[in-house]
């Protein structure tokens, strides 16, 4: 039987999609536009339909989309098209389901001599604008090697046509995610097209926001018609196809989340935006498509409008998408409007002039109509008019201000001359900053329009232990969605912080260097002794030291470095002492934009760095902005900065921050995390620590813990020889299968399910090992005409198994490899290199972020809470030893160094309880899922006072199982006569035990075993 990517994956998948109303078209009617793929026989005549016109229109309009899917533009007129409210239709959006939906498989994407197959196409009304490629579970490189596929032919322009006319691309092995790996490799993940890097997202559902739609029942007919038509019709009863089609597989629960009509008609319409970005002159487009917490947060604030709240808050961590969720929102809010008649103004608010600039370019490059105020006065204007566009071609459009903007004579029109219904929504950007209920500002901002909808936006609430006499929640309203750094990490959008503390020599210089400046000087501040030439002199030297040891040891020079300075004076002092060093720095930004690119560190070259000085009052505005943008491009490698850039700043290669003073409570998080963006392969961010920030970070993490724990509850109290005899190759097999007891080697599909869990590399050598074996021993038998053990084992199914389990060890291998291409070399070219370490670092421990604790703590608790045998005793002793570190102390009220050791500590306890439950699964599916019996073996199985292999005792314990399971079926009242029932359960013991498995007893064995077994069934029967 074949037992592939289609018997396992595909097939499963096209049979979930027909359960959510697709109709499978059979591989010898995919009659279609070749170089589109779109079915004429669908589109036509729907198209027809849809808009009241002839099929001979409908024709010329298959003509012309075909000559728009040959654009260089990514298929962005083409998309206009499918989501346009004016013209003729492609999709009715209005009534999603009186469109057409199909599927077919391998369906060829053909262009002279090239062509590829994916493995399921989707189309709406004829057109293909969706695909989904699977591979097996446990296939070497997961779903790498199948994204590096798809970039190599959405980059070719001969694929052109097909790359424009797709929305949605789905990729799954139908494994679950491995967390916090920065390249996806296991897992389910969506993505839109891309002319060069297809970024994989991942997918998790919100229990808040469930897909409503129910899964339709296929008839047998139906399935046996799609198993013919892919030649399949052979695994229809086969076990492991049986476990595939179930609806909750990780494929099938993307193909849920993405296609049901109502998810697929929001993604389509809502979810996709077209980003214009420029490079080295040339004006491009780049795809983008709605990160699943954006797509929950937007379905939020829908339902909170429907309830009658209009303000709320959207606490998702930095480097989220914010400013993205509010361009979707202009979109799905405007409709949403539309319907109720009313037309809504769409206000973007920002603190900084910095951040009205950025937010304005990103907006303008998504495609809306930006309008920008300038003055009071402009804005009292824009406020006193009635209409909600500014701009005469109807385009949707965002009005980006400055909350100083806002006055006593900001204020709404009321006296309206005519009968319009207009509703303005705020987005408030970075929530946490300069809402002071106390200043005017706020005031301000709230009598602009009593009736506005107000969505504050922020990664970091204002708490009130901070603000003293009022939060964020005080301010704007309950939390209306929430998505935190802990699943922010896991999805694989920000990076783990490393905090490297600089302590030892340096310290003990720098001490020096201080007290001879107060010798010259006498009376001085702290603040002038940082910013004298004496302090920064050796603070410079080791940042730009640092920095060129960092690119040089990680072979890149594209890494950037940002310095966080004391004072304003020691940020100009740091830049004039910089500019002593590496020359007068150029502030022309089109010149640095025409340098060359660096090119990687030699082993001993000495490297000449490039910088820029940020503060308010150097330079112009237009200046700073090009620097900025320079620095980005990587043509600037460090900026010096003093309050600007802390927030809303957002560089990639930015992967080293230097910080030389304290920074408190959500200002601290917001400046570490600008080191915290995804950037090539790299797993961390870097924040240099000469300020000691220990103590900040730890009251900050613990405002932010008790936060999370109001809003998520109180995870504390939940808490081999060629020649052998027949007798040797027997006695192997039997220790074979001694080994494989715990496995299902009768469905390989729950085989390769029951293996991805295990992440012991030691267990799984022992049963490849195990594996190999019987394989050897196959050969072994036929070598030497054994023919009284031919039947002795199924060699072929242990074969393939053995397969399954070495592309477990090889992913194993491959997730260890990741990110260590060049560790190796790297190595080896630093311990070639002749280095004195001039300073110590003595810390280098990551980051612990307060969501991320928490989310240890309730894993711990739950992995506890699954274990179906409490008495085990290795859960006795995980369970004692999480008791004595809640014991020790109150784990709400620890320092950094305390949380980072629990950390450790939980981590260990978890792995174990999980590991544990891992083998326990196993054990429990070998009784048909009756933890009873899995309690019971393993009770025998721990006194050793049993003579038995545990195949032994599983057989004579199975027979009992049915035998007794049969008797109570018809006989429940036999439970309630004790005496009775342990009588008979004894007479079973002593047949099957002793008669029929030769299991040596003596009578109190045999009283024991059946009173171990009578004790399950009366606890379950009195506690029904």
């Amino acid at each position: 039987m074949k037992f592939n990517e289609d018997s396992r994956v595909k097939i499963p998948a096209l049979l979930h999609l027909m359960r959510l109303g697709y109709k499978y078209i059979p591989l010898n009617q995919q009659i279609r536009v070749e170089e589109n793929n779109i079915f004429p026989s669908i589109f036509v005549p729907k198209i027809a339909t849809l808009n009241n016109i002839s099929e001979q229109d409908a024709q010329r309009l298959l003509d012309e989309i075909n000559l728009e899917l040959d654009y260089e533009d990514l298929g962005k007129k083409f998309y206009e098209r499918l989501v346009a409210t004016s013209g003729l239709k492609l999709i009715d959006f209005a009534d999603f389901s009186n469109n057409e939906f199909h599927i077919t498989t391998e369906l060829t994407c053909k262009t002279g001599d090239e062509e590829f197959r994916p493995d399921i196409t989707v189309l709406i009304n004829g057109m293909p604008l969706a695909f989904i490629e699977v591979k097996k579970p446990h296939n070497k490189e997961g779903v790498i090697a199948e994204r590096n596929r798809i970039n190599k032919r959405f980059a070719n322009k001969h694929f052109r046509r097909f790359a424009n006319i797709t929305q949605l691309l789905v990729f799954s092995n139908n494994m679950e995610y491995e967390d916090g790996i920065v390249d996806p490799v296991f897992g389910a993940f969506y993505a839109t097209p891309s002319y060069e890097q297809v970024h994989f997202n991942f997918f998790r559902e919100d229990e808040d926001y469930p897909v409503k739609q129910k899964l339709l029942l296929i008839d047998e007919k139906t399935e046996i018609d799609l198993l013919k038509d892919n030649n399949l019709i052979v695994i229809k009863n086969s076990p492991e196809y049986l476990t595939n089609k179930q609806e909750h597989t990780p494929t099938n629960r993307i193909l849920t989340s993405l296609f049901s009509r109502e998810r697929l008609q929001f993604v389509m319409k809502y979810a996709i935006a077209y980003v214009q970005e420029e490079n080295d002159g040339k004006v491009t487009h780049q795809k983008h498509i709605m990160r699943y917490p954006q797509l929950f947060a937007t379905q939020a604030i829908e339902a909170k409008l429907r309830g009658g709240q209009n303000k709320g808050i959207i606490w998702h961590t930095q480097g989220s998408g914010k400013t993205a969720l509010a361009y979707y929102n202009v979109k799905y809010l405007t409709d949403y409007y539309a319907k109720r008649q009313v037309i809504p103004k769409f206000y973007f608010i920002v603190d900084r002039l910095d951040l009205l600039i950025q937010a304005s370019g990103e907006f303008n490059n998504r495609g809306l109509r930006v309008k920008q105020v300038n003055s009071k006065e402009e804005f009292v204007k824009d406020l006193q008019i009635v209409g909600a566009l500014h701009n005469d071609l109807g385009e949707p459009e965002i009005t980006v201000v400055n909350i100083q903007k806002f006055s006593e004579d900001a204020v709404s029109a009321k006296d309206l001359m005519y009968d319009i219904n207009v509703q303005r929504v705020y987005f408030l950007d970075e929530a946490h900053r300069s809402y002071n209920p106390k200043g005017s500002y706020l005031g301000h901002l709230i009598n602009s329009d009593r009736s506005a909808v107000m969505i504050a936006l922020t990664g970091t609430p204002l708490l009130k232990e901070v603000a003293k006499d009022y939060d964020s929640k005080l301010l704007f309203g309950n939390y209306i969605h929430k998505y935190y750094y802990n699943m922010s990490i896991a999805d694989g959008y920000t990076l783990r912080l490393i905090r490297e503390q600089i302590e030892g020599n340096f310290k003990m210089e720098m001490k020096e260097v201080m007290d001879q400046i107060k010798v010259l000087q006498g009376d001085i501040s702290t603040r002038q002794i940082y910013a004298h030439s004496k302090f920064a002199a050796p603070l410079l030297d080791y940042i730009t030291k640092d920095l060129i040891k960092f690119r040089r040891d990680l072979q890149d020079s594209s890494l950037g470095g940002m310095v966080v300075c004391d004072s304003a004076d020691q940020a100009k002092e740091l830049f004039r002492l910089f500019q002593e060093q590496y020359g007068v720095q150029e502030t022309d930004a089109s010149l640095l934009m025409a340098a060359e690119p660096k090119a990687k560190y030699g082993l001993h070259d000495e490297p000449t760095l490039t910088a820029a000085l940020i503060l308010h009052d150097e330079n112009d505005k237009a200046t700073r902005k090009e620097l900025i943008k320079a620095y980005k491009k990587a043509k600037v490698d460090i900026l010096f900065v003093y309050n600007m850039l802390l927030t809303g700043f957002d560089a990639k290669r930015l992967k080293k921050l230097y910080l030389a003073r304290v920074i408190q409570d959500h200002n601290l998080l917001q400046t570490l995390t600008r080191v915290n963006r995804p950037y090539k392969k790299y797993q961390y961010g870097y924040v240099v620590d000469f300020a000691d920030i220990s103590k900040a970070f730890d009251r900050t993490n613990k405002l932010y813990f008790d936060e999370l724990q109001e809003q998520l509850g109180d995870e504390m109290e939940m808490y081999s020889h060629l020649f052998k005899s027949e007798e040797e190759i027997q006695k192997e097999i039997q220790e074979i299968k001694e080994t494989l007891f715990h496995y299902d080697t009768q469905n390989k599909e729950l085989f390769s399910q029951q293996i991805e869990q295990l992440t012991d590399k030691k267990e799984l050598l022992r049963l490849i090992k195990a594996l190999r074996t019987a394989k050897e021993l196959k050969n072994i038998i036929a070598l030497n005409g054994y023919e009284a053990l031919d039947g002795i084992a199924d060699f072929d199914i242990w074969n393939r198994l053995l397969s399954e389990a070495q592309n477990r060890l090889d992913n194993l291998n491959f997730l260890e490899s990741i990110g260590n291409e060049e560790a190796s070399a790297n190595l080896l070219n630093t311990a070639l290199e002749d280095i004195v370490f001039q300073f110590i670092k003595v810390d280098e421990s990551e980051l612990v972020l307060a969501d991320e604790f928490k989310n240890i703590l309730r894993k711990t608790r739950e992995s506890l809470q699954h274990n179906f045998d409490q008495i085990d005793p290795q859960f006795v002793s995980l369970r004692e030893e999480l008791e004595r570190i809640f014991k020790k102390k109150n784990l709400s009220e620890v320092s950094q160094a305390d949380m980072v050791e629990n950390m450790h500590l939980l981590q260990k306890i978890y792995d174990r309880a999980k590991e544990l439950n891992r083998k326990n699964a196993l054990l429990k599916a070998k009784y048909e899922n009756d933890d009873k019996y899995a309690r019971i073996h393993k009770r025998l199985n721990e006194k050793r006072t049993l003579n038995a292999k545990e195949m032994q005792l599983h057989k004579a314990l199975m027979q009992v199982k049915h035998q007794v399971d049969s008797k109570l079926e018809g006989q429940e009242d036999v439970l309630k006569n004790e005496a009775f029932f342990k009588r008979y359960l004894l007479q079973l013991v002593v047949q099957e035990f002793k008669k029929k498995e030769k299991i040596e007893m003596d009578q109190e064995m045999k009283n024991s075993v059946s009173a171990l077994i009578a004790n399950e069934y009366l606890q379950q029967y009195q506690y029904r």
